[in-house]
């Protein structure tokens, strides 16, 4: 097969990937608000959502890198592509390029293989264990749109534009650490082989510190713990570009940066059912506008990841980056620290002034979660006279 021929294979199987990614991951996170009406529940379950999302990343990574972190293939000392066997550090004489990549593939499918069966097992689980609950609330006085109708109710909700805005610069703050970070531990700092365990750390933090965030936001709100949570990122990020080559300072920096990935995660998706609710009371006749909210959600999700990739990848072509190459050149070094820390600290302040304008605070979710609350019980009463109007009939 061609090389055109290969990068359309790829191409049109990893867009399919996606695609088919997107169709699980929509209705997953807003099976949220369907599974209780109730504002303390939703919060609690998707602390649980995002504490085992991250954990499963954890297991992710852990699996990846020790299946295919032991086949991975040497680094090259010339700065050419086509530089001789002479040059290639692998501390021995006897190394075959066919047979190291035949290797290299043969790991990546093992891992493929075994996170694919983890995929399938949750899958299964969820399916079979997750129970819906209808909404009690009357809906004969209630109408269901059209699809462009209700994407333009939600697109003009002031709030909801407000939040995915904000989390969109957010989650590319983030993006762009968790890109490159591996990258800046191995060629930056110095320590290609600790990189994986760094990750590790990362995610692992993430893990532990959602229970934490929960109990911030319970106790001090969702705004205050978004500022306090994301900003924290801030200061240890600076501290490991200013400290060069110190494996105890990088190890610190993961577990600061896990906390701030943690809050991160959860706090935008932990406001998110506090605009549907917002959203429900501001437009009473509307009903069925989940899906929507939540798939532009991802949506944004993807395309910060999107725009991060880019960013990395022409920033570090640009600067004359050399894939497995043992040494960089100085340029690269510098995109590497401008990708890791000034661009994230300055998404992170965009992504917080725009969290700023974001207009439910704790107040008005307590005064929507009593006006939602008082619907419902409506609601239940016009339900049950019609049914003991039908049974008299």
């Amino acid at each position: 097969m061609s090389d055109i021929g290969k990068l359309l294979w790829y191409l049109v199987f990893y867009c399919l990937f996606q695609t088919l990614q997107t169709c699980f991951h929509v209705p997953y996170s807003a099976l949220t608000m369907f599974i209780s009406t109730d504002q303390k529940e939703r919060d609690s379950a998707t602390a649980y959502r995002m504490t085992v999302e991250v954990l499963g990343t954890v297991l992710g990574t852990a699996i990846q890198g020790q299946i295919v972190g032991g086949a991975d293939a040497p680094c090259i000392h010339d700065s050419g592509i086509n530089a001789s066997i002479s040059t290639i550090d692998v501390n021995t004489t006897q190394y075959n390029p066919n047979t190291s990549i035949s290797q290299l593939k043969g790991a990546y499918m093992m891992a493929a293989g075994v996170i694919g069966g983890v995929y399938i097992l949750c899958t299964i689980i969820l399916f079979a264990g997750v129970q819906e609950t209808q909404e009690p609330s009357n809906r004969k006085a209630q109408k269901a749109y059209s699809f462009w109708k209700g994407l333009k109710l939600v697109m003009s909700h002031g709030p909801y534009v407000k939040l995915i805005i904000g989390f969109l610069f957010t989650s590319l703050a983030f993006m762009l650490l968790e890109g490159n970070y591996a990258l800046y531990c191995s060629y930056t700092l110095g320590f290609p082989n600790d990189f994986q365990n760094i990750l590790l750390v990362i995610m692992l933090s993430a893990t532990l510190t959602i229970p934490l965030w929960q109990w911030f936001l319970t106790r001090f709100g969702k705004k205050s713990a978004v500022y306090v949570g994301i900003s924290s990122a801030v200061p240890f990020l600076i501290l490991n570009v200013l400290v060069q080559r110190n494996l105890v300072v990088a190890y610190i920096v993961s577990f600061a940066s896990g906390m701030s990935v943690a809050a991160a995660f959860l706090l935008p998706w932990s406001m998110l059912p506090d605009v549907i609710d917002d959203f429900k009371l501001k437009n009473p006749e509307s009903v069925g506008h989940e899906a929507i909210f939540y798939s532009f959600y991802v949506f944004f999700t993807k395309f910060a990841s999107g725009v991060s990739l880019g960013i990395s990848t022409l920033s570090l072509d640009f600067a004359g980056y050399q894939t497995r190459g043992c040494t960089q050149p100085d340029a690269v070094h510098l995109t590497l620290k401008m990708l890791v820390a000034p661009s994230p600290i300055f998404l992170i302040i965009l992504g917080l002034i725009i969290f700023k304008l974001y207009p439910i605070d704790e107040d008005i979710r307590m005064k929507n979660r009593k006006a939602l609350e008082d619907l419902r019980d409506n609601g239940q009463d016009t339900d049950t006279d019609s049914n003991e109007l039908c049974s008299i009939a």
